[in-house]
């Protein structure tokens, strides 16, 4: 039987060193009855009102002057549902007490987050809101195994951590209350005395939304109701669709011209969404809009995994977002971020006193290139909170796949370190193999649980497999981004097109590892940020060559096999490098038709041509899509293949990459008939020289080991698309 706590135990309590409230407070059986006790900081009277009749039972005394009270219940032997009605200062609240309630996990909830296999974390983790025994209140709940107390502060108790310390489960090393009278709306934290005896204030990692920053609190919501991924949503995804993606930060497409202001999410589903679509591209991959508290790291330093940012409006208010976007027929993608997280304070950085999230040696702990911490991949807790991430914005928000940000740093030990710098693994070797794992793990679990929905790998290695199945040693990603393709275009296309022969092979070498993987096309945000230059601006030439150079190159990019990635700013040609306090510079469309017109008209039309025709996309990954037939004129660099369907349907791709016409240019082709085109980046509607091609007809003229021939006029920087018509 409990007794009266003694006086070193009440100061322990009122210190907030104590780490069993339970123990003192709330109901208990003892050698005198049935004993109430309760701490209640600046109280001046308490009552223990039963439930159910309304009626006074016993008035606590005040045993300590801070805020102690304790009575024996008269006449009563057996646990019953009581209240506490409290005068403070003058005013009388009836309050039911956080300490008659008994544990809050369940046995299995407790057993998988122990394993590290839970499929849904969040659903246990974090704030939730619940009726228990009648009463209305929120459960906390936060994993910090060597705190020696924790306890809940907010709006609901003046943020004293007197008053609510939590209940600790410490065969999972996670602390527990539920908080009669919490509601959704209301601020939190979790007030932690850790190992060393330190107070801190953390957020809460599992925090479903957070304040805009510099403020940093959590705040009590419900979760969003699940959602099923259609098949619409799902076709849009697959291998053989034609995949376009309009990547956007969404704190500077667009900005109030009034005050530079954000626009809300609200507007953003009203201006950026029916312009995508009018665009012709088929997702929307919006940069990480987890909770972030500095806005130079443009989201990828994240503290809020599962907070959308309110930078622009609430949770709800994303919701909208996302289900505008799918209203108008476009999947949503995020950039997600497992691979570092900031160290301020208020996060996840020595959580409890130790480092739980992270690795306590900086050789595998630190990232060098953004002063930024790492997961401790290994750690079954931090696998969990990861994993059970990517499935919460997929599930939990309708978002359609996740491009997951630098794998390369996570699945190698020695990403951005010289010799002495990095710790091998077990085996004495470079992989990360927890990283290996846990991502393996986690594109298994959405296979499964998410069906649909996709993964993107930012992988910037040649590490075997990143887009092949985890069972055939593989990462388990959907695609990868083809970093290597984009490098050798962008370094061939900024070349005077008089040196152009002596480096021919840049745009070839791709289709030599074209089907290790399941590759995607980026022309992302990193290539237009750090002194870069714009895509436009890497473009040898005065003004027309420029234009036309990058006319040329979207419709090589656009017919060459692979998934399709555009940056915003890029589909009109953004004069300058992106500047993230800004909006883009839609003054360049502003004052007549000019060449940037041209540009956003070429985009929007390689998109609607790209997703009509099937040959552009259905065989992407099947070496049979796609078949070279001219890939040797150095001299004149132009290049010729075809793209193919399952059926057999064939589109001719010709560029020519000089800014000198080709007249009568003459190459073999597989299918004899009459050839029109459907794209021409030189026409006159794009601002070029309109140099075009009637509808032309093969001729019975061997060439290029090929019976039947074409003759066509290749207009100067430009790339042509040619269809078969119909007999």
């Amino acid at each position: 039987m409990s007794e009266l706590p003694d006086r070193l135990a009440i100061n322990a309590l009122f210190a907030g060193n104590y780490a069993d409230p339970f123990a003192l407070l709330g109901m208990h059986q003892t050698a005198n009855g049935l004993e109430v006790r309760a701490l209640l900081p600046d109280a001046s009277e308490v009552w223990v009102i039963e439930t159910t009749t309304g009626r006074k039972l016993a008035q606590l005394e005040c045993l300590d002057p801070r805020g102690f009270f304790s009575a024996v219940v008269p006449r009563r032997k057996n646990m019953f549902r009581y209240q506490l009605a409290v005068n403070w200062h003058g005013q009388q609240n009836l309050i039911d007490d956080a300490y008659r309630f008994g544990p809050l996990l369940q046995e299995m909830d407790a057993w998988l987050l122990a394993e590290g296999t839970h499929l849904r974390p969040y659903e246990t983790l974090g704030a939730h809101g619940a009726v228990i025994d009648g009463v209305h209140g929120t459960r906390f709940s936060v994993w910090a195994p060597n705190a020696q107390r924790v306890s809940v502060v907010g709006d609901f108790n003046f943020w004293d951590g007197r008053r609510h310390p939590m209940r600790f489960r410490r065969e999972m090393g996670i602390w527990e209350l539920f908080v009669p009278g919490a509601f959704n709306g209301q601020l939190y934290k979790f007030e932690i005395v850790d190992i060393a005896g330190q107070l801190r204030i953390k957020a809460d990692p599992y925090a479903f939304e957070a304040q805009m920053r510099p403020q940093t609190a959590s705040m009590i919501c419900g979760l969003p109701p699940k959602t099923e991924m259609s098949e619409e949503r799902k076709a849009r995804n697959a291998f053989d669709a034609p995949i376009s993606v309009y990547e956007v930060h969404l704190g500077s497409w667009r900005r109030h011209t009034e005050n530079n202001f954000w626009l809300s999410y609200k507007e953003l589903a009203e201006q950026l969404v029916p312009y995508v679509k009018e665009m012709g591209f088929t997702h929307i991959e919006l940069l990480p809009i987890n909770e972030h508290p500095f806005d130079g790291s443009w989201g990828y330093q994240p503290l809020g995994m599962y907070a959308p940012t309110r930078r622009f409006g609430t949770r709800d208010e994303f919701l909208y977002f996302i289900n505008a976007a799918h209203e108008a027929g476009l999947n949503v993608l995020l950039d997600w971020v497992p691979g570092h997280f900031p160290s301020d304070d208020f996060g996840l950085a020595k959580f409890d006193g130790t480092e739980l999230y992270e690795h306590s040696d900086p050789r595998e702990g630190y990232h060098q290139d953004w002063n930024t911490l790492i997961y401790n991949f290994g750690r079954r807790e931090v696998s969990n909170y990861l994993a059970g991430n990517a499935l919460y914005w997929l599930e939990r928000y309708g978002i359609d796949g996740l491009r997951v940000d630098a794998v390369a740093s996570m699945i190698y030990r020695d990403y951005s370190r010289a010799e002495g710098e990095w710790v091998p693994n077990h085996y004495g070797g470079r992989e990360n193999l927890e990283a290996i794992a846990f991502l393996r793990y986690t594109n298994r679990t959405l296979g499964r649980a998410a069906p649909g929905s996709v993964t993107i790998a930012e992988e910037s290695t040649d590490f075997d497999g990143v887009s092949r199945p985890p069972e055939s040693g593989g990462l388990g990603f959907w695609y990868k981004w083809n970093l290597g393709w984009m490098h050798d275009t962008l370094d061939y296309m900024k070349l005077d097109p008089v040196y152009r022969c002596h480096h021919h092979d840049l745009m070839s070498f791709g289709m030599m590892y074209n089907y290790t993987e399941n590759f995607m096309l980026p022309l992302s945000h990193d290539e237009v940020v750090h002194g870069k230059k714009s895509i436009l601006d890497r473009m040898p030439g005065d003004a027309w060559q420029k234009f036309a150079n990058l006319r040329a190159y979207y419709g090589w990019m656009w017919a060459f096999p692979g998934k399709k990635l555009l940056f915003m700013g890029g589909e009109f040609a953004q004069g300058k490098e992106w500047n993230h306090d800004v909006s883009l510079d839609w003054h360049l469309l502003e004052g007549g038709d000019n060449w940037h017109h041209g540009v956003q008209r070429l985009v929007r039309d390689l998109n609607h041509t790209y997703r009509h025709y099937a040959p552009m996309h259905q065989l992407d990954f099947d070496p049979a899509g796609f078949e070279w037939l001219v890939v040797d004129d150095r001299e004149n660099s132009v290049f010729v293949f075809v793209r193919r369907d399952r059926d057999g349907n064939e589109i001719i791709v010709a560029s020519n990459f000089t800014p000198v016409p080709r007249h009568n240019y003459r190459f073999g082709v597989n299918q004899a008939g009459n050839w029109r085109e459907v794209i021409n980046t030189d026409q006159h509607s794009y601002h070029g020289s309109d140099t075009r091609n009637p509808v032309v007809h093969t001729d019975d003229i061997p060439s290029h080991n090929r019976a039947q021939s074409l003759s066509l006029t290749l207009p100067p920087l430009a790339t042509l698309w040619l269809v078969k018509e119909a007999e």
